[in-house]
């Protein structure tokens, strides 16, 4: 079995910061990619930003230059720093892992229970 997760969710104002946090445990034997996505209500669940293995990131043009992501290999835990928060930020923020348990040949997608991010102008 394996299970996320997170924490860090919650009422911030316009131009406030949270960080955001994904704990992976279980029978897991490698993680490979590791990103943060976030669906507001009445949209589309969209990738907010992704990490690869070797650290490689990417984001959603939204966010580029406010948002950071980063892991920590060791703790199987990833982080979302958000600055500059914006109300169009306000979403259920959903982490996603793609990692191989043990004794398992096939890589699989799991994703966090969400958290509530919530920007008031």
């Amino acid at each position: 079995q394996v299970q996320l997760v997170e924490s860090g969710g919650g009422l911030v104002q316009a131009g406030g910061s949270l960080r955001l946090s994904c704990a992976a445990s279980g029978s897991i034997f490698r993680i490979n990619t590791m990103g943060w996505y976030r669906q507001a209500p009445g949209k589309q669940r969209e990738v907010v930003a992704r990490i690869s293995s070797g650290g490689d990131t990417n984001y959603a043009d939204s966010v580029k230059g406010r948002f950071t992501i980063s892991r920590d290999n060791a703790k199987n835990t990833m982080y979302l720093q958000m600055n500059s928060l914006r109300p169009e930020d306000t979403a259920v923020y959903y982490c996603n892992v793609r990692l191989l348990r043990l004794g398992q040949a096939s890589w699989e997608d799991y994703w966090g229970q969400g958290t509530q991010v919530t920007v008031s102008s």
